[in-house]
């Protein structure tokens, strides 16, 4: 799914099991042979891996297959790229391509290993490959000071948001689960919201009222995905950060997608990573509607509701929803009032 949203067209799929990936080429001897021999009657033109490569890997797969060898994390940065539309978002990309780009420079230089000058360091291979990272390294330098400036101008944001009193409530979850939908449901707002992986980049925030007619402050944030590239959580870091500032999360759970519970557990691992798993959290499990054919357009099944409720079982703070359809946004509102009172309570004491 990654290589369609980023607009390839996959014609095939190959899979092999190891107890590790091969220190030289990632899949072994046998494998490579295998994809070398399948250029001709597939006719593909770049090879996807489903991983992250280091550039000595990527390096020799792409002298044995004579074609472009894209790894995950050059995958996701080409979708965040695309994605990418104000101008925070370019920065952050930005940076997070050009971490990408250093330690694989050396790799775009490869061709003048065969000339005598390239031997040692004074050849024009090795002069222009210093000049790269150079360059590299300025860029990566300039765009974290625009990023740091980006990170003081939210902080002073948010220091008056704190001032107001206004509570923070951030919504996360694995990309496509339909925050946004659910943004635009609780609040009216028109973000925009495609049935496709990472939509929103930017952290949208945007006032809302309870059903007891208190306001608070609702965050859109970035989806997260498994193997997220760590460059991208570094340079995202200044965004992230707005979650620091929820007092509750509500987790959204594509509850119709067959890895539901995979997805759910890459958010949590997460959450953890970024030093929030103690946060409150609200889990809405969301797209009720396509779990079934059951369902209509007044609320979900009865199997559904059975479902949801064995859930609930387990994890108490669970609420079936669907964005699209406005299903349980009432309740939502309800809920959220609820904690955040108990939450208020809990920091007086």
């Amino acid at each position: 799914m990654l290589a369609e949203t980023a607009g390839a067209v996959p014609v095939a799929r190959v899979l092999q099991r190891l107890k590790h990936p091969d220190r030289r080429s990632y899949i072994g001897k046998g494998k490579l042979a295998e994809l070398v021999d399948a250029r001709e009657s597939l006719g593909y033109t770049v090879a996807i891996f489903d991983d992250e490569l280091t550039p000595a890997q990527q390096r020799v797969l792409e002298r044995a297959l004579g074609l472009k060898v894209i790894d995950r994390t050059a995958l996701i940065l080409d979708i965040f790229a695309q994605r990418a539309r104000t101008r925070e978002g370019a920065l952050q990309v930005a940076l997070a391509q050009h971490e990408y780009l250093l330690p694989r420079l050396a790799g775009q230089w490869g061709h003048l290993e065969r000339m005598e000058g390239a031997i040692g360091a004074r050849g024009p291979g090795e002069t222009q490959l210093e000049t790269d990272r150079r360059l590299v390294r300025a860029q990566i330098k300039r765009l974290k000071g625009e990023i740091e400036q980006v990170k003081r101008h939210r902080l002073r944001y948010r220091r008056r948001r704190r001032r107001n009193g206004v509570p923070v409530v951030a919504l996360v979850g694995y990309t496509n689960a339909g925050k946004s939908t659910l943004m635009n449901a609780l609040t009216g707002a028109e973000v925009r919201a495609h049935d496709r992986l990472f939509e929103t980049l930017d952290p949208v925030t945007r006032r809302t009222a309870l059903r007891d007619g208190r306001s608070l402050l609702l965050t859109d944030t970035v989806g997260f995905i498994e193997k997220l590239p760590t460059q991208l959580v570094a340079a995202f870091r200044a965004t992230l950060e707005e979650l620091n500032e929820a007092e509750l999360l509500l987790h959204v759970v594509d509850i119709a997608h067959p890895d539901a519970a995979e997805q759910s557990q890459t958010v949590e691992n997460t959450l953890v990573d970024l030093g929030l798993s103690e946060r409150p959290i609200l889990t809405l499990l969301n797209k009720a509607d396509r779990i079934d054919g059951e369902s209509n357009e007044t609320g979900p099944s009865e199997r559904v509701r059975q479902f949801a409720a064995q859930v609930q079982e387990d994890r108490p703070q669970t609420l079936l929803i669907s964005a699209a359809k406005h299903w349980g946004i009432d309740e939502l509102r309800s809920r959220i009032g609820a904690m955040l009172e108990e939450i208020s309570l809990r920091c007086e004491e």
